[in-house]
């Protein structure tokens, strides 16, 4: 959150934070990579049916994007990238190598919580306060719809390019998110080949899971316990969708409910789960969590109970709103279908690097 005295040093505090990085920039004059005119892309062009492209034939500069804070011209290739969102900064390393992104936020950097955290730890960390943020000099912001308004007004006011936009945690979605991403970066070719390969660890393991009968699959329910709340994950959810495509039943969606929602011990029991699965960290009481759950009498007949079955899974796989939800349905296949995933590894997405 802001601090409330914003607004009122606004004028000065951010200017003056632009004149100090204007007169570094003049102190040590640094060498501008050319900008290339245009980015080669298949026919038909697959940017076309992106959601926000203003002009998809345009792979040229300036271009314009509609973002949820409005339509935003991009002037120029952004060699200096801030996203302030844990799953932006997975989008973006994996679109552009990690010394264009030259500031992140704390959870980016925390293993716990961010599928990246061992590219960034040389990175400078950042707040939501724009004088933090005009002061790393960023050719672009690309921020979540979480990014306060104000926030976004006041980087905008000094010459900030801000482009706040959601991610998605549907398949098609998934690929329109790469695609924009890389479009706002003029990174469409590196964008292609993520999407690409996206596209292809969601075939290979859905392949084998949307395959498996009704009858077959199990009643799975997404489960976590923060400040003495029980939580679940209904349809609509990121583990909602990684349930379905992990093939499992919802047990959550079954019942009625709808994104993340709390509920009772009485919940859980009417929802009959055949398999839990806990997401929160073990260092904040998943494992102690786990054993609640096993030895509480109220749960005794409960199918995931009887049989052993509750499972503690990385996290940052099962909530993150990047790509990397799909090693959540990976890892989750391979609880729901063990045999036919006895002989899978499922590693890390590549990176520019790599290729």
């Amino acid at each position: 959150m802001f601090r409330t005295f914003l607004t009122r040093t606004l004028a000065f505090g951010v200017l003056a934070a632009l004149t100090a990085v204007a007169c570094q920039t003049a102190a040590t004059p640094t060498a501008t990579p050319t900008q290339p005119v245009a980015t080669a892309v298949p026919t038909p062009d697959p940017f076309s049916a992106v959601p926000g492209i203003v002009d998809p034939s345009n792979h040229g500069w300036p271009r314009e994007v509609e973002g949820l804070n409005g339509r935003v011209t991009i002037r120029s290739k952004p060699l200096r990238i801030i996203t302030a969102s844990v799953g932006h900064d997975e989008m973006t390393l994996a679109l552009v190598p990690v010394e264009r992104l030259v500031g992140v936020g704390g959870a980016t950097k925390d293993t716990t919580y961010s599928n990246v955290a061992g590219l960034v730890q040389g990175i400078a960390e950042i707040s939501r306060d724009p004088e933090v943020l005009v002061a790393l000099n960023p050719d672009v912001i690309v921020t979540s719809p979480f990014f306060p308004s104000d926030g976004i007004d006041a980087l905008t006011r000094v010459g900030i390019t801000v482009v706040q936009t959601a991610l998605s945690n549907d398949p098609e979605g998934r690929i329109h998110d790469i695609l924009f991403l890389g479009y706002i970066y003029g990174e469409e070719e590196r964008a292609l080949v993520l999407a690409e390969e996206v596209r292809a660890r969601y075939a290979a393991v859905t392949a084998i899971t949307l395959a498996k009968p009704l009858d077959d699959q199990l009643r799975v329910l997404a489960l976590t316990r923060f400040s003495d709340k029980l939580w679940v994950a209904g349809s609509g959810s990121t583990e909602g969708g990684i349930i379905d495509a992990g093939g499992g039943v919802n047990a959550a969606a079954e019942a009625g409910i709808k994104d993340n929602a709390t509920t009772s011990l009485e919940g859980v029991i009417s929802m009959a789960p055949e398999v839990i699965f806990i997401t929160q960290p073990r260092e904040f009481g998943a494992e102690e969590f786990r054993q609640d759950l096993l030895n509480d009498p109220a749960l005794a007949e409960t199918p995931a109970i009887i049989n052993g079955r509750i499972y503690i899974v990385d996290g940052k796989f099962f909530t993150t709103l990047s790509f990397w939800n799909i090693r959540g349905v990976e890892d989750l296949a391979a609880i729901l279908w063990p045999e036919d995933f006895a002989d899978a590894t499922f590693g890390p997405f590549s990176t520019p690097e790599e290729e």
